[in-house]
């Protein structure tokens, strides 16, 4: 059986794409019945939107395969705490669980900063882990900065 170790190294994968293209590295998987729904990475550059982070891209792929708004039972792999918005689009989306990589102490919206999947009179509550390969995403994202910086 795949674990969310399995799942967390594709987005993993997917995630060092985007910092291929030039993109923040940040990689979404979306799985349910232990089947890989939809995945992406982060294209804010490539397609020119605010909002076209990888969990986004990926919540509004599951939605066209499944053809339905709520992916009840799915779960999220993604590389770094989700912020205010893709935490929002989580929880409307009424995806079961997300986990996360590496925590985001500015604008993280799980446990660092927000608490949004957990936030009271919201329509829905998203269980949540982070820290899974917790090193991994941390150093590809460090990386990725460190080079950035230099340039």
């Amino acid at each position: 059986m795949k674990d969310k170790f399995y799942y967390m190294k594709k987005a993993l994968r997917l995630a060092k794409k985007a910092g291929e293209e030039g993109e923040v590295p940040i990689g979404a998987v979306i799985v349910k019945d232990g089947e890989i729904l939809s995945s992406s990475y982060n294209m804010r550059n490539k397609k020119g939107l605010a909002t076209a982070h990888a969990e986004v891209l990926a919540i509004e792929k599951a939605c066209k395969k499944l053809k339905d708004w709520r992916l009840e039972g799915a779960e999220m792999y993604v590389t770094l705490e989700p912020c205010p918005m893709c935490a929002g689009a989580i929880v409307n989306a009424r995806i079961k669980k997300v986990y996360f990589g590496a925590f985001e102490k500015k604008s993280g919206a799980v446990f660092s900063n927000f608490r949004i999947l957990y936030k009271g009179g919201l329509n829905h509550v998203t269980d949540a882990e982070g820290g899974v390969l917790e090193e991994e995403c941390s150093t590809l994202l460090k990386g990725f900065f460190s080079e950035k910086r230099k340039d």
